[in-house]
């Protein structure tokens, strides 16, 4: 009983600490990511000087493998993905007789279809539910170490790596629309480690 208390109140913690940093970056602006940038820092700076400020894309691609990972754990062990694949499978079918009913104009099938439907959207409402929670201990490692990636990188402009087809590049410089090359290579990371991650670990949907 006291461990089941003790567990709940540790979830209910995190819960709160992870929303607080995802609202309090959007809330309490710059200030406040350049405190959370600099607070995490004093971890991620000895780390640099030993890889180099030259090679600062590296730590970019080590931090999007970090938050990648994490990520991957977190949505594997907190989000059931037989009732999403379930959902999922049966969201297409209910689809397809929903559209031929509808051709049809078959009256009783789509009777019967609205109320598989009030079914299928509690079964969505608990998915959503799921994939709620997984944000808040996510955002717990990502947004610091994403923070202090920007606060860095916006006070050293001269770091710059090689990128296919562009060639050198200023990793402050716009790649595209609001975004910079940094942040595109480590979503590009991020993204591409996931997947394999995921992959391995056998989480998705169908």
């Amino acid at each position: 009983m006291v461990s089941e208390t003790l567990k709940k109140q540790i979830d209910r913690f995190l819960l709160v600490f992870g929303f607080s940093l995802m609202f309090g970056i959007m809330i309490l602006g710059e200030g406040f990511r350049d405190s959370v940038g600099k607070a995490v820092g004093i971890l991620m700076n000895p780390i640099l000087a030993v890889v180099g400020q030259g090679n600062f894309h590296l730590i970019l691609l080590v931090m999007a493998a970090i938050t990648a990972g994490y990520a991957s754990l977190i949505q594997k062990y907190t989000i059931d993905w037989d009732l999403m694949r379930n959902t999922q499978e049966r969201m297409k079918v209910f689809q397809k007789e929903f559209r031929e009913a509808q051709l049809s104009q078959n009256t009783y099938m789509l009777k019967k279809l609205e109320d598989q439907r009030k079914d299928m959207m509690e079964d969505q409402m608990k998915m959503s539910k799921q994939q709620f929670k997984p944000m808040a201990y996510i955002s717990i490692i990502s947004i610091p170490i994403f923070m202090w990636a920007y606060y860095y990188i916006s006070g050293h402009g001269s770091a710059a790596m090689v990128f296919p087809f562009w060639g050198e590049q200023l990793l402050t410089t716009t790649a595209f629309g609001p975004f910079q090359h940094w942040i595109y290579w480590y979503f590009i990371s991020s993204l591409g480690i996931s997947q394999l991650i995921r992959k391995a670990l056998n989480i998705g949907g169908v």
